[in-house]
């Protein structure tokens, strides 16, 4: 069907979006088409007023509506540990569990040769600048298991140790409620590795 030109353009802006094929874009502009002329300006302000209010910290990289980062403001984080992750909904995803308390560094992205991106394209330099601070005693590597997250954890570690810093990885294996039947082996195996004693 050849859609009217404004329709059309919706569409393809819809499409830009990570894992927005045709047939989900098309969903969304017909629901937005359907929405009444007050939501849909509400709607369309609150996407012009996150891009105009965010802005990236100076500090940690996380993304924030000041710089520094509430985060990195706080004096009751803990700053001897700093938390490395890819990106920030890995920030935030650690913060709803309630159980860390330290600093983060978002290094906005991971060490992926296939793609085109090397350690000089995410921030990795900043981080090693915030390990010369004397205060800094623990950076723990929270990044996925994937052969991305692994080159860059290696990578890191490397870096790092010169420091004398304490170098530590969370622990990967099965999710709450998972079967162990349906679980691949390295999940297994990461699960095994990462035993606790109870």
């Amino acid at each position: 069907m050849i859609y009217p030109k404004a329709i059309a353009t919706l569409i393809e802006q819809f499409q830009k979006f990570p894992s927005v094929g045709p047939k989900s874009a098309q969903r969304m502009a017909f629901y937005l088409l359907r929405m009444p002329m007050s939501e849909v300006q509400k709607f369309a302000q609150s996407i012009v007023e996150a891009k105009e209010n965010t802005r990236t910290c100076e500090v940690c990289f996380n993304l924030s509506s000041t710089s520094p980062c509430e985060i990195c403001q706080s004096p009751k984080r803990d700053k001897s540990t700093i938390c490395v992750v890819a990106e920030t909904k890995d920030l935030i995803a650690i913060e709803k569990t309630n159980e860390y308390n330290g600093l983060y560094h978002v290094l906005q992205g991971l060490i992926s040769p296939m793609d085109g991106i090397g350690a000089e394209d995410i921030r990795i330099k900043e981080l090693l600048n915030r390990l010369t601070d004397e205060s800094v005693k623990e950076v723990i590597l929270a990044l996925s298991p994937s052969v991305e997250g692994e080159a860059t954890s290696f990578y890191l570690s490397k870096l790092i140790k010169p420091f004398g810093i304490k170098i530590s990885r969370i622990a990967f294996g099965l999710p709450v409620g998972a079967d162990l039947e349906y679980a691949d082996e390295i999940t297994i195996a990461r699960a095994i590795e990462g035993r606790r004693e109870i």
